[in-house]
């Protein structure tokens, strides 16, 4: 039965604190559409993604009128491109180009699966994939690309370390008339989950069924909302504010996932738990940690408030959800986070904490601005720390930094949108890891990875 206190509250969470769903990301499985035709394959996958999501549009902003829930993005993940370009050879960005018609023609704000995974050796396809990111970014303007490096069970491919920080420094050189957007919209991870619905990181992995539902949540205003009505409580009393704030933001999730699922004909897959912040005033991770008692993110402290927030959103959106996956806590990409931006300007907030941060929170080094001139060797560096991270902690962690070509530390690059913006953050480049990233190899797993 209803409760109107329940009814009266949510919509409050509505209204006033920027409660929303960030994504209904359908997943849909092109391995069917392989083919050693090129042009037939793209034809299969262009055929199959309409026939799939033709409707997915049109259904959820259905449902976000019928329910009055604000639903912001709804997007596509695909089977890893390179899967197929193993098959069929060709110039990969041809299947970048389909997937921007598709895109188009349903009118999703992204797909993600222009990708790669590689964490154990490059196979058939792949490293013709990774090396056509960064045209494929720059000649399409909703497609997001991933490349997994890494993980716990089989270690960091060393090789593939080295050419992603290339690759990167190559798609912000070739996007440098568009705010170098194409580093924007790829991810390099470890132990990149199969059901993530957020960009850029999301495609459909192999052991999905051919068609999902995944819905990743929001809400880091409600939870920072919640908190300041506690001024006085102790860091448990925080903890089971957060945990009950995240049932009730993770039970509107589950909602909007079974009725988009019933209405399209698709398995409902899962709810992502993350709190994904935006540049507007109210939606912030940052001012969440703030509300806890630190004086701006950044400090001393802020590790602990993290681990302490990204835990008890766990605890408490499992509890609502038949099923939670994706990354699952809070995330911390810089130029999307109010208060991480103004953090960073300040000088509080640096890489060195960020990747501190990193080893508790979701995901990982996030929207970060990088100065222009930043050596690919360095690149490189920053993506092992974080796959090392990720590898011995048995999580996911990810890379998505943006070199600013043409800007030096303390200048601005404004993406707008839920993009935002960001200073260009200083990075050591006193030494050079060049001769390590040059080793190549693999790292081999850790002792965490020997769990039968």
């Amino acid at each position: 039965m209803l409760n109107l206190n329940d009814i009266i509250e949510t919509v409050n969470m509505i209204e006033q604190d920027n409660l929303d769903i960030r994504t209904v990301t359908m997943g849909i499985s092109l391995l069917d559409c392989a083919d050693a035709d090129i042009d037939k394959s793209c034809k299969k996958i262009y055929d199959k993604i309409i026939n799939k999501a033709g409707n997915l549009v049109k259904t959820v902003c259905e449902i976000e009128t019928e329910y009055g829930i604000p639903i912001i993005n709804k997007r596509i993940s695909v089977t890893p491109i390179s899967m197929l370009v193993g098959v069929s050879g060709g110039d990969p960005v041809k299947y970048a180009k389909t997937l921007q018609k598709a895109a188009d023609d349903t009118g999703v704000n992204f797909i993600g699966g222009f990708s790669a995974l590689v964490h154990k050796g490059f196979s058939a396809g792949d490293t013709e994939l990774i090396k056509a990111i960064p045209r494929a970014l720059a000649e399409t303007s909703n497609i997001c690309a991933s490349v997994n490096i890494g993980s716990t069970k089989s270690g960091i491919n060393m090789d593939a370390v080295k050419l992603m920080g290339e690759i990167v420094k190559e798609s912000a050189e070739l996007t440098k008339d568009k705010n170098c957007i194409g580093p924007a919209k790829l991810v390099v991870l470890c132990n990149a989950p199969e059901d993530n619905p957020f960009m850029a990181g999301a495609f459909h992995g192999v052991g999905e069924p051919d068609c999902v539902i995944n819905v990743g949540v929001s809400g880091p205003g409600v939870v920072q909302s919640a908190i300041k009505k506690c001024p006085d409580g102790d860091m448990g009393e925080i903890a089971e504010i957060i945990k009950k704030t995240a049932f009730k933001i993770t039970r509107m999730g589950q909602l909007v996932g079974n009725v988009a699922s019933k209405r399209l004909g698709v398995p409902f897959g899962i709810v992502d738990l993350s709190l994904a912040p935006t540049p507007a005033v109210g939606d912030s991770v940052a001012r969440i940690l703030e509300e806890m008692g630190l004086e701006q993110c950044g400090i001393h402290g802020t590790t602990a408030a993290l681990a302490m927030l990204n835990d008890a959103v766990k605890k408490g959106g499992v509890m609502a959800s038949s099923s939670v996956g994706g990354l699952s806590g809070a995330f911390i990409p810089v130029s999307e986070d109010a208060g991480m931006i103004e953090a960073a300007r300040e000088g509080t907030l640096t890489i060195q904490k960020l990747e501190a941060m990193t080893a508790v929170c979701s995901v990982g080094l996030d929207m970060i601005v990088l100065p222009g001139a930043t050596p690919t060797e360095v690149i490189s560096a920053v993506i092992a720390d974080e796959a090392a991270i990720g590898m011995v902690n048995s999580k996911t962690t990810a890379v998505r930094v943006i070199p600013a070509i043409g800007k030096e530390v303390g200048e601005e690059l404004n993406f707008g949108g839920l993009l935002g913006s960001g200073p260009v953050m200083e990075i050591n480049i006193r030494k050079s890891p060049k001769k390590f990233i040059d080793r190549g190899g693999r790292i081999p797993a850790p002792m965490q990875s020997l769990k039968n």
